[in-house]
């Protein structure tokens, strides 16, 4: 059942609100960024996610295909959420899962993971590998 968590950068210059459930899955993508990052995400449809403040607190950063936007805090510089272009034509937000501020401890040890081979551009599938994620 979605519910609404409130989430931040570091600094909190850059807040939003997003409608999710965490018991629906969250991803970890074995990808350059999201490696060296050890990002946890969760992926949310564009209606459910609201930035609240600090647009204009953001910086981007795309590679590869330039189709996820990667969006930093100026300030802390802390990814709080980003956006993609997805390959049918619709957009999704992702959202880092350790930027949500309101997050039970049980909501976070209970949430299922999905990993993804965002390295080899194969987001249908597991990497071979996962336990380095």
């Amino acid at each position: 059942m979605k519910k609404t968590y409130h989430g931040s950068c570091h600094c909190g210059a850059v807040r939003y609100d997003v409608a999710a459930d965490l018991a629906a899955g969250t991803i970890r993508c074995n990808c350059s960024i999201c490696t060296k990052a050890r990002s946890w995400l969760m992926a949310v449809a564009p209606e459910d996610f609201r930035l609240i403040a600090g647009e204009s607190e953001l910086t981007e950063y795309r590679f590869n295909t330039n189709r996820i936007r990667h969006l930093f805090c100026k300030h802390c510089g802390v990814r709080s959420f980003g956006s993609a272009d997805l390959p049918n034509g619709g957009k999704m937000h992702v959202v880092y899962v350790s930027c949500l501020d309101d997050v039970d401890t049980d909501e976070l040890a209970n949430a299922p993971i999905v990993f993804v081979d965002g390295r080899h551009d194969n987001f249908q599938a597991p990497p071979a590998e996962t336990r380095h994620l």
